[in-house]
């Protein structure tokens, strides 16, 4: 998609819905970065028909459940001049997708051990011109990068205890693990494995999102 591509009716609901959700979260995107996004809910909702990516069906929730909901965490990310990030357990693409058309300068690479949602993944990243963004398909306990990340993040992807001890050995030095949840997980922060603790838990509020959302930001002791 380009700024000279013709609108579509979806675009004429969605585009709203972004840019007014963005306002509210206080995160500029330029316009082509809009148009981006938009196209990524496009694909996703092209391909969750066939591939049952995500649960949410409707376009207009995906731009508040999945869009803004990722694009919450930038402001953290950004605030540790994160420049190396891992999406652990990404699904159909989030955060990953969204942090990376969000930030150029952002490497983001997005794990996920189901093929059907990595191919589709590399198959948006491609779509989308993504040059910042890589995926692959490994559980993460076996993946080995070359280099490690400056911020591990996950997306409801398993109990706080699971995420640190799956994906620890990925973090950098001085690095954080950004674990992205519902309510606030105290059960589970009692539960985290020794040499670990949390930093911060930062409570979010996203716009067009029923309920309570927390990030949590973890530690090496």
């Amino acid at each position: 998609m380009t700024s000279s591509s013709p609108a579509t009716s979806n675009d004429l609901i969605l585009s709203p819905l972004l840019a007014q959700g963005l306002i509210e979260l206080n995160i500029v995107l330029t316009l082509e970065q809009q148009e981006r996004t938009l196209q990524y809910v496009a694909l996703l909702n092209k391909w969750n028909k066939i591939y049952n990516l995500t649960a949410v069906r409707e376009p207009t929730r995906m731009i508040g459940l999945h869009i803004l909901d990722s694009l919450a965490v930038l402001p953290y990310l950004t605030a540790r001049r994160a420049m190396r990030v891992l999406d652990v357990g990404t699904g159909g693409g989030l955060p990953g997708i969204a942090l990376a058309i969000a930030r150029a300068d952002m490497h983001v690479t997005m794990l996920d051990s189901l093929q059907k949602k990595t191919t589709f993944v590399r198959q948006a990243i491609g779509e989308l011109l993504l040059t910042n963004a890589a995926v692959i398909c490994e559980r993460v306990e076996q993946f080995k990068p070359v280099e490690k990340f400056d911020v591990v993040i996950s997306r409801a992807f398993a109990e706080l205890s699971d995420f640190v001890n799956g994906a620890a050995h990925l973090l950098a030095e001085d690095g954080r693990m950004f674990a992205m949840k519902g309510v606030n997980p105290v059960n589970e922060i009692a539960r985290l494995p020794d040499g670990f603790e949390v930093e911060k838990v930062i409570e979010l509020n996203v716009p067009q999102v029923e309920g309570k959302r927390h990030l949590v930001l973890i530690k090496k002791v």
